[in-house]
């Protein structure tokens, strides 16, 4: 029986989900589909962490596996985007739950996209980031231009998207790619204690940010305004809203239980 290319681990309250191989083979997109849709329906999961093992976070397509396919069936091959991709990306961003990467080495092509995904970004001094699609002749994928554009702006997006040069986590996280940049040795340490924090606090609140961050930059003033105010009002009437008051009043700090 073949390994698992992807792994699933949890404790309290966080899901950490582990590639087990950098390339994104079919085998390892399906499996990774079926563990953050497993994970989106699990109402423990309070927070979830992404990483990799190794010496790389994600390298995107497996290219050895792209081009045996390409000399078999083109056509075919080139429907994995729409047909594998494209769910795998809509099933990340239906997370109703906060999502910590914590990039442990070299991010590219789809990786990069996967990546921005998360709600948080923890990145290895030294790793490597690359769009990568131009160097092969193709365009972006995984939303990859739009997440760009949202955490950098369009200028420098093309230049990433056109100039697919390599550059390290602190370039990145300069360019707002990522939130913090630690040793190797670090990563899955802080990253882990990111999601801790996220899975101890006010989840119902942290659903509804998310909701907001996912519309704020297209939305009109009157849409997002309205949608702050529907939010609001439903998280008023929450246990974790209650909850924090009290304790505010009463100078402690407050137990979150997700409701």
């Amino acid at each position: 029986m073949s390994e698992p290319t992807v792994t699933r681990t949890d404790a309290d309250g966080v899901a950490t989900i582990t590639l087990q191989r950098p390339g994104l083979s079919h085998v390892l997109r399906a499996d990774l589909l079926a563990v953050v849709r497993e994970v989106g329906s699990d109402e423990s999961v309070r927070a979830v962490l992404l990483t990799g093992t190794g010496r790389a976070f994600c390298v995107g397509q497996d290219l050895a596996e792209h081009v045996e396919a390409l000399r078999g069936n083109a056509e075919q091959s080139l429907s994995v985007v729409a047909d594998e991709y494209n769910p795998l990306v809509l099933a990340l961003a239906a997370l109703r739950v906060p999502m910590v990467v914590a990039v442990n080495g070299a991010c590219a092509g789809a990786g990069l996209g996967i990546a921005l995904a998360g709600d948080l970004r923890v990145a290895a001094a030294g790793a490597k980031f690359t769009t990568a699609f131009a160097g092969i002749g193709l365009s972006s994928d995984s939303a990859l231009a739009s997440r760009l554009v949202h955490c950098v702006g369009g200028s420098r997006a093309a230049e990433i998207l056109l100039l697919p040069d390599a550059f390290p986590a602190e370039t990145a996280a300069m360019w707002g790619l990522v939130h913090r940049v630690v040793p190797p040795e670090q990563v899955l340490p802080e990253a882990q204690a990111l999601a801790a924090r996220l899975a101890a606090g006010p989840t119902m609140a942290y659903r509804a940010i998310k909701t907001v961050l996912a519309t704020a930059a297209t939305d009109s003033l009157e849409d997002t305004l309205a949608l702050e105010a529907r939010l609001q009002t439903a998280l008023g009437g929450t246990a974790d809203h209650r909850e924090a008051v009290e304790a505010f009043l009463a100078k402690r700090s407050p137990e979150f239980t997700g409701h």
